[in-house]
């Protein structure tokens, strides 16, 4: 099966629209409520997070060429919080960004074979758009209210 490369250009979109949320909020919306216990700061910081997990992901699975899936599941997201919530607003945005670009670019230009792998483990693991849009539109709809 070959990978539709789709998967690119809907990376990269989520990216920007990463990058112009953090370009256009003060300091005092990053810290603008999301849900119940999150901030846009915060849920900046867990994109950046789950970015980064899949950069060691695709390291480990390129390095041993074979597909690498850690035992690591959203329970995590609770054990984090209070760790993000810490870090200081400005810093998650920017980690949020650099992270999402790093990935982007890694995803690009991994070998095709472990990509196919890849996704098939998991499509959120490769179209990273999933994953970034749905808590973006949560950030979009919170900073309405």
């Amino acid at each position: 099966m070959v990978i539709d490369r789709s998967f690119i250009e809907q990376n990269r979109a989520s990216t920007e629209r990463i990058r112009k949320l953090v370009s256009k909020l003060s300091d005092k919306q990053l810290q603008h409520p999301v849900g119940e216990h999150w901030t846009v700061a915060i849920a900046l910081a867990h994109l950046a997070f789950w970015d980064r997990r899949m950069l060691y992901v695709l390291d480990k699975t390129e390095r041993d060429r074979k597909l690498f899936v850690p035992e690591i599941d959203i329970l995590v997201n609770d054990i984090s919080l209070p760790l993000w919530a810490v870090i200081p607003p400005r810093e998650a945005a920017r980690l949020g960004v650099d992270t999402a670009q790093a990935l982007d670019k890694r995803l690009e230009e991994f070998p095709p074979e472990l990509l196919e792998e890849l996704y098939q483990h998991n499509k959120r693991w490769v179209v990273r758009a999933l994953h970034r849009d749905e808590h973006l539109n949560e950030v979009d709809e919170a900073l309405k209210q």
